[in-house]
Order: structure tokens, then sequence, then C-alpha cells
């Protein structure tokens, strides 16, 4: 086995590291070492991370060395910069010694979807959890017979798709005999961090260890010469290697003065560019075919650079530039900056021509070849641009938003026409605002897009990117939805429903609608669909009649929406599983959508698909929320907001607000619900997003109901429609049904809590989900007369669904105060006691004072004396004492970063607290209540 940390096993680690010109690197031999000691006898992973040329490569090389003579089997793979946006590529490269495994080691599922994935198959892609899962399974069965080391370098090159799989792996070790050691540069992307990989880092070496090393290896150098390529190199190994043997001899020795500028300087591939220079033309030629390609495939490489190409090879190798693997028939550079200096110092014309060669000898793979193709393109080429096109929309599909982008923007540089070019960019920035999170990138590549065709007319693309941009950048939802509207009338595939232009600008005007929220908006997107008639496409279909109006949802579209939701498991693409968890999210679906919505979070947190991971944040944490999960709730919506501040989407923090309104106002904090809300509205008001100030009269009157304040409760849910309505297009009047009947019911409005009830069973609201059952029947109980309300509050907490615990306490607690009414006292302490230990658990405050007063008023236990007057939250303790000290709201205001409405809104609650009625009688009444001494001014 390899392992064992012992004086032998670093001393030859040791020895290697100073062959290669890396010495006073004992601690990282040594950590290493123990790596290895632990990988052999349980699992274990490893990250060396630091600088360019810091000798990286060479500690994974000896790693792989001390592995391999200790008999472990090595896999190794690198990132390829080139093939960064080629899903699994990567992967591809590391597994493809261990193909003859598959049918061997793997059930039917795991070598399925592993096949398909590495492009074995033609099978339809499998989720990265599968996968993840078959490389793992195989793996594990290929270190069964002896110890298995995974080496991957240049960790920030790995495409995206590989980076998660192997994350994946490393997590799962444990128990095993595999190590993963992988080396990435510090000055890179280092996506590995989210994976949680132990990191050894490689530091530049100190002031010491970098004089002794360039005397060793540069003995006679002049004093000056030595401290000026000492202060140039910065303890960088590979510099104060390579400094040195880029001076002449005279200036070695300071007999010739040395330029300003060192040659190739800080610049470390001009120092390869010079080494590179001095092999045959041939031997260049070849090393540029391996560098294009990216995986170090000998095979392809040679097939096609051509039959003499292996012994072409022969002089880099000499001079240890690269090293040939002849088992795995890999070609591997000694360092990532040779293989970028070949490219660098090839002339146009070698990168052209390389690229076509290994675009003919890609032709069984596609995608790759449609990239080498567009590399080989010095001009114009609208063949290879619209093949380009149809790998953004593949990458799209699979997840890869990133690789889309990319693929759009070179697409468009390859158009030949204008209006081709400026629609490519449209569509590349439409992707970077609703999928990756690009949204600062964008307002350029639409000006670009317009100055592609400046005389044409305004593409749809680009009207559909720019709507985007506005709504979620500004949030101005009323110049968004006149420029769509104007760009779709038009438009002159206005009537096909499968252009794919027109889909995504309805699905953008159906967006910017739903944020604007009110019925003039919506009567354009109507004439739109009704001009397509009933060849809608289904995803907009659902949208339109789940979404836009849920209480007024039919059977068949619930029953098409669940098959879209079961359909998800093998969806990768972002942007559909948020846009059909949207859907869900109103008719109270969201649990059938939890695992795709969390494979858009966690490519999020990986860095990819930025923007659709906010919705699929939002629906997670409303999911929470509703299943009484409140601090879990709070953490996504949280997480949300940071991702919405860091890349600008001010817009999308409106739904995190109502996610962290809805918990504040169910745990009774009507301070965080005033704080949020006043941001809510302060933002939508100026913006026309009434859909915001709804959500904000939701969380008002949620927390009015918890401190028995029914009259304002009765208020803001009245404010979605009066009494017997719920208003098209205001879905979340479905939400509030219940709290509107519970405050007209306690307000004495009887008649009006009647009347919503019988709308909402004539719309038959109660069939749309079992949460809405739950809504529909209690607010059914709340309103009935005495002599049925009770059957009627049996039959509705009879109702098999108890996914929404809050929803059940509430009704609960009302059936509990009617049971108390009518002197049934024992049934009454039942139900307001389950419904006490509910709010309880959950964390709803004010809801289980309620519950706990109901309680008490049926003589449960001994009484309790009257309860003291309500403390002052520290909110109102603060406006208190200031207000005390002689302040003006609006002095308050300023201070505590409120406006003077918000302070007048505290005054006005903590007052009655306080016993008092004017403002003249705080300071006495501060100092009588809490033994308040000295207010200072």
């Amino acid at each position: 086995m390899y392992g064992g940390v012992n004086s032998g096993a670093v001393n030859r680690l040791t020895q290697r590291a100073a062959a290669d010109g890396l010495v006073g690197r004992e601690p990282e031999l040594k950590a290493i070492g123990a790596f290895l000691d632990r990988a052999a006898a349980d699992g274990a992973a490893l990250l060396l991370h630091g600088a360019t040329g810091v000798g990286k490569t060479v500690l994974l090389d000896m790693a792989v060395d001390r592995a391999t003579a200790d008999g472990a089997r090595v896999l190794r793979a690198a990132g390829a910069e080139f093939e960064a946006d080629i899903g699994f590529s990567a992967l591809h490269l590391l597994l493809a010694p261990l193909l003859a495994e598959f049918e061997q080691h793997l059930g039917p599922v795991h070598r399925t979807a592993l096949a398909a994935a590495l492009g074995y198959s033609d099978s339809s892609m499998p989720t990265r959890l599968i996968v993840s899962a078959a490389a793992l399974d195989l793996l594990r069965h290929a270190a069964a017979a002896r110890p298995l080391l995974v080496a991957i370098d240049d960790v920030p090159w790995l495409d995206r798709a590989s980076a998660t799989v192997l994350g994946f792996v490393a997590r799962r070790l444990g128990g095993t005999r595999i190590g993963m050691i992988a080396a990435a540069r510090s000055d890179g992307e280092l996506s590995w961090e989210a994976f949680g990989l132990p990191l050894l880092e490689v530091q530049p070496l100190d002031e010491k260890t970098s004089a002794g090393l360039i005397e060793a290896v540069f003995p006679g150098l002049a004093p000056a010469v030595q401290q000026r390529l000492l202060a140039e190199a910065a303890g960088n190994p590979l510099a104060l290697l390579e400094l040195p043997a880029a001076l002449t001899s005279g200036q070695r020795i300071a007999a010739e003065p040395l330029p300003s500028v060192l040659p190739l300087g800080r610049r470390l591939q001009t120092v390869f560019a010079a080494q590179l220079s001095g092999l045959p033309a041939a031997t260049r030629q070849v090393l540029l075919l391996a560098a294009l390609e990216g995986r170090g495939d000998l095979r392809l490489v040679t097939s096609a650079a051509g039959p003499a190409s292996p012994h072409d090879l022969a002089p880099a190798e000499q001079v240890r530039l690269i090293r040939i693997e002849e088992g795995p028939g890999r070609l591997v550079f000694r360092h990532p900056l040779v293989r970028a200096a070949v490219v660098e110092l090839a002339t146009s014309t070698d990168r052209l021509g390389a690229h076509r060669k290994l675009a003919d000898a890609l032709a069984e793979q596609p995608e790759r070849q449609a990239w080498h193709r567009a590399e080989a393109t010095s001009g114009f080429d609208e063949d290879v641009a619209r093949l380009l096109e149809r790998v953004a929309r593949s990458a799209q599909q699979r997840g890869n938003a990133a690789g889309a982008v990319t693929a759009l923007l070179r697409s468009a540089q390859l158009s030949s026409r204008g209006t081709d070019r400026g629609k490519r960019l449209a569509q590349a920035a439409y992707v970077g605002v609703v999928v990756t999170g690009g949204l600062r990138h964008v307002p350029q590549q639409l000006v670009d897009a317009q100055l592609a065709d400046p005389d044409g007319p305004p593409s749809l693309h680009a009207a559909t990117a720019s709507a985007s941009l506005l709504l979620n950048g500004e949030g101005d939802v009323n110049t968004a939805h006149q420029l769509l509207v104007a760009a779709i009338e038009s438009y002159p595939g206005r009537n096909d429903p499968e252009d794919e232009s027109l889909r995504e600008a309805l699905q953008t005007l159906f967006m910017v609608c739903t944020v604007g929220g009110r019925v003039e908006l919506w009567a354009a997107f109507e004439k739109a669909i009704a001009r397509i008639g009933p060849r809608v496409p289904d995803d907009i279909a659902l949208a339109w009649q789940v979404s836009a109006d849920p209480a007024r949802a039919t059977g068949p579209a619930l029953v098409q929406l669940e098959a879209a939701i079961a359909g998800l498991g093998d969806t990768t693409d972002p942007v559909r599983i948020t846009r059909i968890g949207r859907v869900a999210n109103l008719v109270d679906r969201v649990p059938g959508c939890r695992d795709a919505l969390w494979r858009v979070v966690r490519n999020a947190r990986e860095g990819s698909a930025i923007a659709s991971s906010m919705a699929a944040l939002a629906l997670l944490s409303f999911d929470r929320v509703h299943t009484g999960d409140w601090d879990g709730a709070d953490q996504l919506a949280e997480e949300g907001l940071t991702f919405c501040r860091t890349h600008g989407y001010a817009p999308q923090s409106a739904p995190f607000w109502l996610a962290k309104g809805m918990v504040a106002a169910r745990r009774g904090d009507r301070d965080s619900v005033e704080t949020l809300t006043e941001q809510m509205v302060e933002w939508a008001l100026p913006r026309g997003a009434r859909s915001i100030l709804w959500r904000a009269c939701h969380i008002r009157g949620l927390v009015a109901l918890g401190h028995a304040d029914f009259e304002e409760a009765y208020r803001q849910a009245t404010i979605f429609g009066p009494p017997g309505s719920l208003p098209r297009f205001v879905p979340l009047a479905t939400w509030s049904a219940m709290d509107l009947v519970e405050a007209a019911v306690y307000t004495g409005r009887t008649a009006e809590a009647r009347r919503h009830v019988a709308a909402l069973h004539e719309l038959g609201v109660a069939a749309v989900s079992s949460r809405l059952a739950l809504l529909v029947g209690g607010a059914t109980a709340i309103a009935a007369p005495t002599r049925e309300a009770t059957q009627l509050f049996d039959e509705v907490l009879a109702l098999p669904d108890d996914s929404w615990p809050f929803e059940r306490a509430r009704i609960q607690l009302a059936y509990g105060e009617h049971l108390r009414r009518t002197r049934a006292v024992t049934a009454a302490r039942a139900q307001l006691t389950t419904a006490l230990d509910s709010f309880t658990r959950l964390g709803a405050r004010t809801w289980a004072d309620r519950a706990n007063k109901q309680l008490r008023a049926t003589g449960s236990g001994a009484r309790q004396p009257d309860e003291p007057k309500p403390l002052l939250t520290p909110r109102e303790w603060e406006i208190a004492l200031l207000a005390a000290t002689g302040k003006t709201n609006k002095q308050i205001g300023q201070q505590l970063s409120l406006s003077h409405r918000t302070v007048g809104a505290h005054l006005y609650r903590l007052f009655p607290k306080l016993g008092i009625g004017t403002r003249a009688a705080l300071r006495d009444a501060l100092h009588h209540e809490h033994g308040y001494v000295e207010l200072k001014k």
C-alpha cells in the first residue's frame, strides 16, 4: 500500500523536489506523506493551492510517483481552459482508463448514465446526481484490489459538470482506499473551496531558501544580479529557475548591464516561449495541437498531426517540457504555462490550421468539433455560427448556461449578417439576465447588438433582453411592458407558437405582468396568447391558467402541472425548473419540485445559474414557511438576498422580503414586519410593482391577526378586493382568504365574511390544493352560524393532509374559541391545548398567547392573575425614550433610519401599553412603569 510517514519516504520526495528545483518544501512533503497514509487506510482528499509556478504540479507528480512506487493505481486528469465549457470533458479523461470495467462493475442504471455523460452512448443526459453516484461506484470498485490515487491538476479549468461530480466523490471517500489530490492556482477561480477539501497552501519560498536555490542552480551570479533576480522572482520557484536562464553569461556576472526590464520578466509564458523557440518546427506544430486539444489525448493529437508526430515530440520530451504516459496514452505538459506559451508563440495562421486539423479529427464529437471549427475561422462563417447556436441551446438545456453564453457570443462574431449577429448577442444577453446572473455585462452586450445592425428594426430578442434587464435591474415595470408589447406586436412571427423568440418574449411579458399586477398590463398578454389560439406552448399555458389566477385554476390545468412537475426529475435546464416551480408555488405543489430546485441552488453555490437560483431559493424558502421550518426559511431568504445584492438583482429581493415577512408575521414580530413592509412599499410604489404592495399587505394583515388587531387585519385583507370577490391576477387573494373571513367575523362583519366564503365555494378554491382546502374549510367554519360551526370545524380538521401545521393550528384555535363561547369547555380545552402546543413548537409567539388566553378563560388549571400591561418591544422602547426627550417623529426617524410614519405607528401602539394617551405623559409613564430614572436630552 502507499502510506506510512517515515524518513525514507520523505527523503525520496525531498530528493525529487531538489531535482526539480524545489527546495524548502519539507512541510508540504510531510503533509502529502500524511495524506497518502490516510488515503490508503480510509480514504482522503487534499487540494494543493498556490500561485502559478510555485510548484504545485511538481508536488502532485511526487505524490503520484510515491503512490505508484508503493503499488497504488493512479488515475490522472487536468482541467483544460479550452474545454472548460464542454460538460464532463475532464471526467471523460479521468475515467477513460476504466472503460473496460464499466460492464464488469456497474449496474445498468449507473452504466447507462456514465456512458451517456462521457459520450459513449446517445442516451438522454442523466442527472448529475446519478452520474456522480456512478463515478463514485466505479472508483470504489477500482480501489477494491489495491489503493487508488486520483490526481487532478488545473482545477480552475475543470468543466463545471466534471467539477461537480469530482466534488461529490471527494466528500464521500471515507471508508474507501481512494485518495484524491488536486492542484489549483491561487490566482484562478477556486470552485473547489465549496466542496470542503482540506487545503495545503503552497507558499512562495522565503528569501533565504530562494537565495539557496538560485545559488545552487546558477552559481557565480553577481550579488547585485542575484538581488535583482530575487526581487523579480518574489519567491516563485519557477521564476527563480527560469529568469536567470534567460540572461546572457555576461549579464549573470554583471559584465553587462541588466536592462531596465529583465528579459522575459514576469511574463513566465515568455520564458517558456524562449525554450519552445529552439524546438524543431514540426515539434512545435504537434505541441500546438496538443495545447489546443486540451485533454492530452495522444491518440487524437497524433491523428490530427499525422503519422510522424510521435517522433516529432521527442525533442520536447528531452528538454522536459512534456512527458508521455504510455499506458493511458496521454501527453502531459510540465506546467500549464508551457501549454499557454505554446499557443502564444504560434502565429495566427498556425493556430487556425491546428484548430482545423483537430476539427477534422473530431468528426464523432460534434460539439467539440463545432468549437474547433469556430476557432479555425478568422472571418465570417454562417454555417459554423449556426452550429455554435445549436451548441448553445444544447448547453443551456443541460444546465450549462455559462457555456451557452460563450457559444452565443462566439456565434455572433462569426455571423455574416448584422441582423444575425445582433440576434445572437441579444440571446446571450437574455441568458445572462435570466440564468447566469451576468446582469452587469448585459447593457454592453445590448449596445453591441444594436450596433451590429444599426439600420434594422429592434429585434424581438433585443427587446426581450432589454425588458428582462429593466425588470431585474431597475424594476421598471412600465417601460419593460411598453417595450415588449411594441416588439411583439410588430414581430412577423407573433402568431407562431413554435417561434423561440416569441416564446421567450411571452415568458418575459408574463413576468412583467406578474410583478406589475395591474389588470391593464395583462390585457396585452391576453391579446398575444389569444392570437396564437389553442396552440399556446405548454409552459406558457400553465403559467397563464394556474399561477396568474390560482383561484380559478381548472382540474385539467392542475393535472398538466402535476405531469410537468413529475418530469422535472430528468430536467437539467434551470430556467424550466424555476418556471414550473413558480407555477407550483401558488397552488402549493413546491414539495414535488424540491429535488429539482435544490439542483439549481447547488449549481449556483458552485458559481453557475446564479439568476435562476434566486427564484429557486425563494420557492424553497416559501416551502419551508408553509411546512413550519421557519429558521430554515429565514436562512434561505438571507442567502437569496445576498445573491441579489452581490449581482445587482434588486427586484429579486421582493420574494425574499415576503418569505422573511411571512416568518416574522407568524412569529408576531411586528417590528420586523414594519421594517420589511415599509422597505417593500417604498421600493414598489415608484416602479408600479403592485404585486410587491400586495405582499406587504398580506404580511401586515397576518401579523395584525396574531396580535388580535382584527380591524387592521380586515383593512389589509380587503386591499386585495372587497369581501365576496377574488379578483383576477391577484394570486395572494387566495392565501389571504381565511384572514379576511376571520377578521370580518371578529369585527362584527358577519355578512361580509359569509359573502366571501360563498365566493370561495363558488370558484371551487378548495379543490386547488390541500392547503387551500384547509383555509377554505376553516373560513367556512369560522363564518358559519353557531349551530353549524361545530360540524364544519370537525370536517375540516378531519382532512388527512397535515403538511400545513400553522394553518391547522389557526383552525384549532378558532374552533376552541367557538367551543368556549358555546360553553363546551372540555372540548374547547382539547382544541386550544393542541393549538397552543403547535404554536409553541413553531415559535408563533403571539398566536400562542392568543391560545393561552383562551385556554385560561376556560378555567383550565389555576387561573393566572390579570396580565400586566404588555412590555414594550426593543424598538418601541427605543422610540419611546427618544420621544420622551422631546424629539419629533422626523428627528427620531432620521436617528433610527425609519420614516416618520413608522415612528408614528409605533407611538400609536405603545401609548395603550403604557396606559397613556398623549406624548406629554411619556416621561412619567416610562419612569413609573419601567423604573427609568433619568432621560438625557
